[in-house]
């Protein structure tokens, strides 16, 4: 099983690049991680936000596979702490028999087609980020999920 982060666009800024990094090179020593970036869709800028949000939500599921287990970074999604959130990561392992795809929409979210797929949707917080933001946070937020299921000294309580 892997675990995967599906994003609309590249990261424009350098700084979230190298935060991401940062915490992928982490990750390697925990779980199977994979940051899969979907090229923004041709002409989106064209497109209303509805029409956007369609065309990207069927590049999403092009990249789903049957039975992938399928959560939204969404920000009507369930809050946790990050203890909560390290608690709900080992459910998921312990019970998914698939790859553990968490997805950011675009800037206007996602289509219903994909509310519709999704296995559940969770939120980082409850203020707004840039999607592109988002990245750098859930992939430091797995980091700490893990190092908090680990017993090892990085989150505080």
């Amino acid at each position: 099983m892997k675990i995967k982060l599906l994003v609309i666009g590249k990261t424009d800024e350098a700084f979230l690049e190298e935060g991401i990094e940062k915490y992928l090179k982490r990750l390697k020593h925990y779980h199977s991680v994979e940051f899969v970036i979907i090229p923004d869709v041709k002409g989106g800028g064209k497109l209303t936000p509805d029409k956007l949000k369609e065309a990207e939500g069927k590049l999403i599921l092009q990249k789903l596979q049957d039975g992938d287990h399928l959560i939204l970074l969404d920000e009507k999604g369930k809050s946790f702490t990050s203890s909560e959130y390290a608690t709900f990561l080992q459910k998921k392992l312990n019970a998914v028999t698939t790859n553990l795809v968490f997805a950011v929409g675009g800037a206007f979210g996602f289509s219903p087609e994909i509310y519709a797929r999704a296995n559940d949707k969770i939120s980082l917080s409850k203020m707004t980020f840039t999607h592109q933001m988002v990245r750098m946070f859930f992939f430091e937020q797995l980091y700490r999920g893990f190092t908090i299921l680990r017993g090892e000294k990085y989150h505080n309580d």
